[in-house]
C-alpha cells in the first residue's frame, strides 16, 4: 500500500525533481555533462556478459566496497562491474580509482520512468546495494524482476531503526528484496532483522579491508619539503561549523609549540575560498592548494581543498581530528588515517561510526573529546608526546590488522547471489 502510494505521487513529481536537480547544479552539487545519467539515461552500450551492479551513495560508501569490486573481478573473470553512486565527488574519485572492467554511472532518480530506463539499458545480473541508502522504487522494480540482489556492509542506526519501524509497511517490502544482507556488527543485524530483512549475517565492516587511501609520492615528497621541522596536525572532512576550531586550536597552541601548522581538508572542497576568509578573519595567515600553493614558513593554516588526496595529508599529518563529529553529522571513516599510522581524535558525534570508534577505543587506538574546548589539550598532548603518538597508533593497528579478512567473510556469504561455489581467500 505505502509502496504503491510512494511510487504514485514519484510518477507525478518529474517536474519537480527536475527543478531539484537544476538548483543542485546551479550550486555546483550536480554535473551538467552527464545530467540525463540522473534520468536513466545511459552513457554508454551495456558491456556483454555477466553485469554486477554496486550501488554506494558517496565517497564513503563508494571507497569501503572498492576492495569487494577487485576481489570480485579477480574471482570471476567473467563479470563486469557497473558502480553508481549519486555525487560529483564521488563520481570523479571512482572515475579515477575503478580497475579495469568496472565503470561509473549516477544513480538514477528515484522516479518510476527513470528507474525503468535505467534497469532496461543496464539489465544487470546480480545487484548489491551498500549501507542504509533506500529508495523504494529503486529497490521495488530489482524485486520485480527478480534480479539477485545484497545489501552490503549494511548499517541500522537505532535512531534510523526507530524510524522505520513506524513505516513497517515500507521498509519490510523493500528488505525483502535482498537474499542476503550483510550488517556491520550484531547490533545492525538485530535490528535489520526485525525490521524483516532476509539471510542476515554480521561480518564486520569492509572499511576495515579497504587500503589505504593513495598519495602521489612527488606530491608527497613536496609537500614533506615544505613542512620539515614543522609540529603538524590535520582537521578533516570539516562541516560547517568545525572550521573555526582550526582558528581556536591553532591559537591556543601556536606559543607553546613554534612552527605549528594546522592543515584543514573540508569535506566539500568547493567550501575551500569561503574558509580561507573565515580563517583569515580571524588573523591567521592561510594558503589553499586549491590555488596551487605549498605551506609556506609563514603559514599557520593550509586548506587542502582539492579532491581524491586524502592520502597525501593522512601521510603528512602525524596527529588527525574527524571532522563531522563536532556538529551532529555522525562523524566521518576514522579507520583511514588509522590504517596510515596517524594518532586519531574526534568529538562526541561519530554515531555513523559507532562499531569502528568502539573497537578502536578498546585497543586505545583513537581517542574520543568531549567537546570544542578540550581539543587544543588533546591535540597539543599527541604532538607534544611521540610516545603517547605511537600507542595511539599501534592499538588501531591492531584493530585493522584484525579485522582485514573481513572482506572474505563478505565473500563467502555473497556466494548465493553471486551465483558461484566459493571465493578463494586473498593470499
Amino acid at each position: 500500500m505505502l509502496q504503491s502510494l510512494y511510487r504514485g505521487l514519484t510518477t507525478l513529481a518529474g517536474p519537480a525533481v527536475r527543478l531539484y536537480l537544476d538548483r543542485r547544479l546551479a550550486a555546483g552539487k550536480e554535473d551538467s555533462a552527464r545530467r540525463e545519467e540522473r534520468f536513466g539515461t545511459a552513457a554508454r552500450p551495456r558491456p556483454p556478459g555477466r553485469l554486477a551492479w554496486i550501488h554506494a551513495a558517496s565517497v564513503g560508501e563508494a571507497n569501503s566496497v572498492l576492495v569487494l569490486i577487485d576481489r570480485l573481478l579477480a574471482e570471476t573473470p567473467d563479470l563486469t562491474v557497473l558502480m553508481t553512486t549519486g555525487t560529483v565527488t564521488s563520481a570523479e574519485l571512482m572515475g579515477r580509482r575503478l580497475p579495469k572492467r568496472a565503470f561509473h554511472q549516477y544513480v538514477p532518480v528515484d522516479l518510476p520512468a527513470a528507474v525503468d530506463r535505467f534497469l532496461d539499458h543496464w539489465r544487470p545480473d546480480l545487484v548489491l546495494w551498500t549501507e542504509s541508502e533506500i529508495w523504494p522504487n529503486l529497490l521495488g522494480a530489482v524485486r520485480a524482476r527478480g534480479i539477485p540482489a545484497a545489501l552490503v556492509n549494511a548499517r541500522m542506526s537505532e535512531r534510523s531503526f526507530n524510524r522505520w519501524r513506524c513505516a513497517s509497511g515500507l521498509i519490510t517490502p523493500l528488505l525483502s528484496t535482498f537474499q542476503v544482507t550483510l550488517a556491520q556488527s550484531e547490533e545492525d543485524a538485530d535490528r535489520l532483522r526485525r525490521l524483516g530483512a532476509r539471510g542476515v549475517v554480521s561480518v564486520g565492516n569492509l572499511k576495515f579491508s579497504a587500503e589505504p587511501p593513495p598519495a602521489d609520492p612527488a606530491a608527497l615528497a613536496a609537500l614533506r619539503a615544505a613542512c620539515t621541522g614543522r609540529p603538524v596536525w590535520l582537521l578533516a572532512s570539516t562541516h560547517p561549523g568545525e572550521d573555526e576550531l582550526a582558528a581556536a586550536v591553532h591559537d591556543a597552541l601556536a606559543e607553546r609549540l613554534p612552527g605549528l601548522l594546522t592543515l584543514l581538508i573540508p569535506r566539500h572542497a568547493h567550501r575551500g575560498p569561503d574558509i580561507a576568509a573565515l580563517l583569515r578573519q580571524r588573523g591567521l595567515t592561510v594558503s589553499r592548494r586549491g590555488e596551487g600553493a605549498l605551506p609556506a614558513a609563514a603559514d599557520a593554516v593550509h586548506i587542502a581543498d582539492t579532491m581524491g588526496e586524502m592520502g597525501l595529508f593522512y601521510r603528512l599529518a602525524p596527529v588527525v581530528c574527524m571532522g563531522g563529529s563536532f556538529v551532529p553529522h555522525g562523524g566521518q571513516n576514522p579507520v583511514e588515517p588509522a590504517l596510515l599510522g596517524c594518532a586519531v581524535l574526534y568529538g562526541p558525534h561519530m554515531w555513523n561510526f559507532t562499531e569502528i570508534t568502539r573497537q578502536l577505543e578498546a585497543a586505545g587506538g583513537a581517542l574520543p573529546v568531549a567537546g570544542t574546548e578540550a581539543l587544543p589539550d588533546a591535540v597539543g598532548r599527541l604532538l607534544s608526546d611521540e610516545a603517547a603518538r605511537a600507542r595511539v597508533a599501534a592499538g588501531a593497528t591492531a584493530v585493522t590488522e584484525g579485522n582485514r579478512r573481513i572482506v572474505d567473510r563478505a565473500l563467502a556469504a555473497l556466494a548465493p547471489v553471486l551465483g558461484v561455489g566459493s571465493v578463494r581467500p586473498a593470499a
